[in-house]
């Protein structure tokens, strides 16, 4: 039986393949960045209807939610998500269906997600016989940027009536070939909090800097001096960072601004270090803004929370993945310090954010995601649909 339903979702996910890269392509070439996915949203509502399936929309603003029904008995109720914004970069891609919007492009694979979890959907319709219980399919905005879409999601309840037990999202992978997969239980990603500070004086002539408190030179002294909130304050075997990456201030040799600008960001994969982290920031900038005589405005702005992978879930999950595509073509995934809002989901029931190859088979390498030639292999598309679609069959 077992090896009856792979071969129905894998023939199902090879039949929807051409369809599913249109869909994907159409999406490249009309990318939206976060919390404007109004034409995003709208094609989605379309194939939907095309489809004759039900959904919910707007949620948080430009989301749909999809909830689909197994004819077979049962109570369970997990979710399924896809991200659907993209990035202010300008593509340099040359294919027929790069971006037509400026400055704005599908560089992290959002537009694979989405096409994926609507590959899912269309196979999880048709097999509705093979499966029992709710699952609920979520196309999320906002991933991209503060205080990110999941939060906003959740707010309007899409965990709730019914409660969500268990969710799963998939990810592009550029160092994984089509048609491998990877998991990883426990810590996954970093938290992400974005850390600006201003540095005001009166300003004054770069010949006489005694007359007023040198921005520059408090800037400076702010950079180093951060990095010992990491360096000498964290346990170095707890992964974390930050990272001063923008100086703003002055135009010209001979004058000392009134005021420079700092950017940076801090990510850890421990909440209670976190806290301690936003801490220390606040109590170095303080501390040296006074010694130097200067006004300092510090914002933590505080962002996703660390993606969290339920072990028992992420191992349920990976052993059915070998089940679908061999246990040869799953891995582990590597611990990154990069974030994702699907942790707010992995705050508050269990979660497995897997990833997807998208490297063409024996490549030496691609582009990387946020970069203005990324681009997939979109065979990966029909790996990634079926993938999703079994898990959300048989996860219990």
């Amino acid at each position: 039986m077992t090896a009856k339903k792979i071969a129905s979702v894998k023939h199902l996910a090879e039949h929807l393949f051409t369809e599913i890269q249109t869909i994907r392509q159409h999406l490249h070439q009309y990318p939206e960045l976060s919390y404007q996915e109004f034409q995003t949203s709208a094609f989605i509502q379309s194939v939907l209807k095309k489809w004759n399936i039900d959904f919910v929309a707007p949620v948080a603003g430009t989301g749909i939610v999809v909830t689909l029904k197994g004819k077979k008995t049962s109570t369970r109720c997990i979710a399924l998500r896809a991200d659907i914004d993209a990035l202010p970069i300008q593509e340099e891609n040359d294919v027929p269906y790069a971006s037509k919007n400026k400055n704005v492009m599908h560089a992290c694979g959002h537009d694979a997600h989405t096409s994926c979890l609507l590959g899912a959907i269309k196979i999880l319709d048709t097999l509705k016989e093979e499966w029992g219980g709710t699952i609920k399919c979520l196309f999320q905005p906002g991933e991209e940027k503060n205080p990110g879409g999941a939060s906003l999601m959740i707010q309007e309840g899409v965990l709730k009536n019914p409660d969500v037990k268990s969710i799963f999202a998939l990810h592009v992978h550029t160092t994984l070939d089509v048609g491998k997969f990877s998991f990883r239980g426990g810590k996954c990603m970093a938290s992400a909090d974005e850390i600006y500070i201003t540095i005001k004086s009166k300003g004054g002539h770069a010949a006489a800097p005694h007359l007023t408190t040198d921005t520059i030179l408090v800037a400076s002294h702010l950079v180093v001096a951060l990095q010992q909130v990491v360096s000498r304050n964290n346990d170095p075997f707890n992964p974390s960072v930050l990272t001063i990456s923008s100086i703003q201030g002055g135009n010209t040799t001979n004058v000392i601004p009134s005021e420079v600008k700092l950017m940076g960001t801090f990510r850890a994969m421990d909440e209670t270090w976190r806290k301690i982290g936003h801490e220390k920031i606040t109590q170095i900038v303080t501390h040296i803004a006074k010694s130097m005589n200067a006004e300092i405005d510090l914002w933590i702005d505080v962002g996703y929370p660390m993606v969290y992978n339920n072990e028992e879930l992420t191992k349920e999950a990976r052993h059915l993945a070998e089940n679908f595509i061999g246990a040869e073509h799953c891995s582990e995934t590597e611990l990154r310090m990069g974030a994702e809002d699907f942790g707010y989901y992995s705050q508050l029931v269990k979660a497995c954010f897997f990833r997807l190859g998208v490297r063409p088979t024996n490549a030496k390498n691609i582009s990387p995601v946020h970069t203005p030639t990324f681009n997939i292999d979109e065979h990966a598309l029909q790996h990634g649909m079926a993938m999703m679609a079994w898990l959300g069959m048989n996860v219990e």
